[in-house]
């Protein structure tokens, strides 16, 4: 593992911790009284909510780092093998009816063919 991977894996941590705290913090839409009955203030040129406050704009950016090492650690992680692929897959089990589908089992080396074999070429009468 490279100490580029431990680097984004840390930075990732602390903007998560960071945006839920961020986001928790912030306040609501509709928090007061007044905007619930259109008391809201006037229309500005930012909207009823004004501009964007320091935590808005943090959330923005928290979350665009969240993104950014989200992505960052899905192409530095460590190319290693699956749980998956070390485990080996159950051998069928013999069953007397074949499944639909499935092809048939090939006989034993010493047993008759069940299907039926092509006739031989006969060889061409030459004029």
């Amino acid at each position: 593992m490279t100490i580029a991977f431990y680097f984004v894996v840390v930075l990732h941590l602390i903007s998560c911790l960071f945006l839920i705290a961020v986001v928790l913090l912030q306040q609501g839409k509709g928090q007061d009284l007044a905007s619930a009955f259109g008391g809201g203030g006037t229309q500005t040129a930012f909207g009823p909510r004004g501009s964007a406050n320091v935590l808005s704009r943090a959330t923005t950016i928290l979350a665009g780092v969240f993104m950014v090492t989200s992505l960052a650690l899905s192409i530095l992680k460590p190319h290693s093998t699956s749980v998956l692929d070390s485990v080996q897959a159950p051998a069928p089990a013999a069953t007397g009816s074949p499944v639909a589908g499935s092809p048939a089992p090939a006989a034993p080396a010493g047993a008759p063919s069940a299907e039926p074999s092509a006739p031989a070429a006969s060889p061409t009468p030459q004029q």
